[in-house]
Order: structure tokens, then sequence, then C-alpha cells
């Protein structure tokens, strides 16, 4: 709850560092959007781990669960079903899209003239690990690879128009293009240490093959009761 609340204020904060400022509805747009895509993904959170704790299998699509299986009537799996496409798939874009145009937004207002401030301070290099493992989950366990990767680019292209105009990435940008950076090899490694597994293969299927953390954890470390 913490999190829906204090997080509009900092996102707010970032859009007004951005040079490139949107009109003010398109604001109220973007923090409305952020704000009722993670409620709802709170909400579908919230009841995941409930059913986690009663055996539910993540790995596992909602009708080859085990205990949906046995749900009495059979029309009450439906409705897992809407739960899971609300928490995962809508309630997803509703966050993460809002979020990544304000990272974007944000990071073109990350340059400078002067080298001396392309530097970052120790701390900074202290916390970009924690930093680049939190996107890392945020891009592996809200399945949002594409969107991430499209971010990404998006931010090598700034840095490329920003460096004919002889400007360089001042330490808070330089902080946030290399957390991205460090969670696309991270997530690399998370994609080939699970590559040949067959049962994940089955749950994420395609090109972008990026399983959960939390499926990963239900299939080969939680003990089935």
């Amino acid at each position: 709850m913490a999190y829906n609340i204090i997080t509009p204020f900092l996102l707010l904060k970032l859009i007004e560092r951005s040079p490139k400022t949107l009109p003010l509805s398109a604001v109220y747009i973007c923090i409305i959007t952020f704000v009722m895509g993670a409620s709802i993904h709170l909400v579908g959170d919230s009841v995941n781990h409930r059913l986690i704790l009663s055996g539910y299998q993540l790995h596992l699509s909602v009708r080859e669960n085990p205990m949906m299986k046995e749900l009495k009537p059979e029309t009450l799996i439906d409705s897992f079903e809407l739960l899971y496409y609300y928490d995962e798939s809508l309630g997803h874009l509703m966050w993460y899209i809002p979020l990544f145009i304000i990272f974007c937004l944000y990071f073109t207002g990350c340059f400078t003239l002067c080298s001396k401030d392309s530097r970052m301070p120790i701390s900074a290099w202290l916390l970009l690990g924690p930093s680049s493992l939190y996107y890392w989950y945020l891009v592996t366990e809200g399945q949002i690879f594409v969107l991430y990767i499209f971010t990404t680019f998006a931010m090598m292209a700034t840095v490329m128009h920003k460096k004919r105009k002889g400007l360089v990435m001042d330490s808070n940008g330089l902080f946030l293009f290399y957390s991205f950076c460090i969670t696309l090899v991270l997530i690399s490694v998370w994609v080939a240490f699970l590559w040949n597994d067959k049962i994940l293969r089955k749950k994420y299927p395609g090109v972008m093959y990026v399983p959960e953390p939390w499926a990963y954890y239900t299939l080969h470390i939680k003990k089935t009761p």
C-alpha cells in the first residue's frame, strides 16, 4: 500500500526533471493508470500468495494446477483465469507502461555539458547492484521484457543523439543507464540458466522465453505438501 501512495509523488518529481514535459492531462493519465495497475497487481498478488500457501503451483497454468482440478463447480476456474488475466496481463501493462515512459522522459534530462559531472559517486556504485537486481525482478516477474528492451534501446538512442550535441550523461543518467545494462546481463544469465527446463518452456512458449522467479520457486525450491 505504501508503494501505491509514495511512488506517484516520486514519479511526479521525475517528470519535473524532464526537459520535455507532457501536457498536464497526460501526466495525470499516466499517474492514474500507474496507480490503477499497481493496485490491480497488489490485489492479484495477495490472492496468488494465499493460493501458493495452499499448494498452487505457478509453473503450471491455471487449469493444469492440481488444486484447480478439484474445484466444484468447474466454472470457478474461469474466475481464477480472469483474476490471472487482470493480475499478470492488464495490471502489469497499466503499471509498467506509464512507469517506463516516465523513466524515458526523466532520462532525457540527465545530460550535461561538463564532463566533471559525468561521474558517479561511490554511494551510487554501491547501489548499482541492488538497483539492477530490482529491475531484473521487475522485468522477469512482471513479464515485461519487450517493454524493457524497447526502453533500453530508446535510452541508447538518446545517448547517441545527445552525444552529437556535445552532451554527456550526468551521474543520475549514468546510474539509470548502467542499471538497465546490468539488468540485461542478469536476464541473459537467468534465461541461459533455465534454457533447457522443459516444464518452464511449456509455461512460457515462444521466442521471448523469460521465466518468472516465482514459477522457478514453486517448481524447484518449494516443497509441495
